[in-house]
């Protein structure tokens, strides 16, 4: 059995997708979770409930925590502490393999300018501190030789399940309104972003690839460096629309954030867009000799699977 948790979100989607060239035996666990593949076993759970959890995780040989909260800081501070003690714990309970789908809030300040397995957590946000305790959490469990688990670490993304993606927020969604695309701080730095269905065809493949364990991982992305204002024209391209953008600087996401409480949470990761933030996945791409999709293929795709989702209605 492998148990994804936290299912019900773009990348446990891809991920369960992706589960299906190593098992049949797939547990999906969210509050309301829903069938990916028709062999798909169904948990409803709590997360934040330890008992839930370690219910969740029992008979698991591999469990994925792919879980993402509201993008709110407090809520962060307040939740992830527990909930990494609590699957940790039941992950040495029950003797099951932890792969980690992270972000890299956890490195910070210029170490984003090339990130790599061996950058160093050097949170810069509130957000970044809390997630460098669940990286140090789970790294010292390991260590301690209680656990094995994978920490893979994801850019930002995109794909064809849009919720939860800034880029598709700020480009797509604008330009479907007839809109500007919008971007933060500097359109003229590198911006790497991941494509989700490559994001978890790595995971899956980490978590059932044995010598994968005890390491951080970066998830296989487009290596070509890209600014935001590439990205736009991708999408413009692809969408046939204009190609027109507008640059916020970070001083009016805190003022905006007064309104829109989204923009104020993003104030502090300005530093995320105000310089290069190149993210290096040569590690897995030689190891596994996998060949990401393009940033145009991925654009490409994403864009006509959502069109083809408009026109089911």
């Amino acid at each position: 059995m492998q148990t994804i948790l936290g299912s019900g979100g773009a990348i446990g989607t891809e991920l369960a997708k992706a589960l299906t060239s190593y098992t049949k035996d797939i547990r999906l666990v969210s509050r309301t979770p829903r069938k990916v593949n028709d062999t798909d076993q169904l948990l409803s759970a709590d997360m934040t409930d330890p008992i839930q959890v370690s219910k969740a995780i029992e008979g698991s040989s591999i469990c994925y925590l792919t879980l993402g909260f509201d993008y709110n800081t407090k809520l962060w501070q307040q939740l992830w502490p527990s909930l990494i003690k609590n699957v940790v714990a039941a992950c040495v309970e029950h003797k099951t393999k932890l792969v980690f789908f992270d972000n890299v809030y956890a490195i910070g300040g210029d170490n984003i300018k090339h990130i790599t397995e061996e950058s160093p957590i050097s949170a810069s946000s509130k957000k970044g501190e809390v997630r460098a305790f669940v990286d140090q959490y789970i790294i010292e469990n390991i260590e301690k030789g209680n656990l094995e688990a994978i920490i893979a670490r994801s850019p930002d993304f995109f794909g064809p399940i849009k919720n939860n993606s800034i880029l598709m927020n700020m480009i797509y969604d604008n330009y479907a309104k007839g809109k500007s695309a919008q971007w933060f701080c500097n359109a003229d730095v590198v911006h790497t972003t991941g494509f989700t269905p490559d994001l978890a065809k790595g995971t899956a493949l980490l978590g059932n690839s044995a010598d994968a364990y005890n390491q951080i991982w970066n998830l296989p992305v487009d290596q070509s460096p890209i600014t935001g204002r590439q990205w736009a024209e991708l999408f413009a391209s692809e969408m046939k629309v204009k190609n027109k953008m507008q640059v916020l600087p970070a001083w009016i996401l805190k003022v905006l954030g007064i309104f829109i409480p989204i923009l104020s949470e993003m104030h502090e990761m300005s530093y995320q867009y105000d310089r290069e933030y190149f993210f290096d996945s040569s590690k897995f791409i030689e190891r596994f000799n996998y060949v990401p999709t393009s940033n145009k293929s991925a654009v490409e795709q994403t864009v006509k699977a959502l069109k083809s989702e408009i026109m089911k209605f």
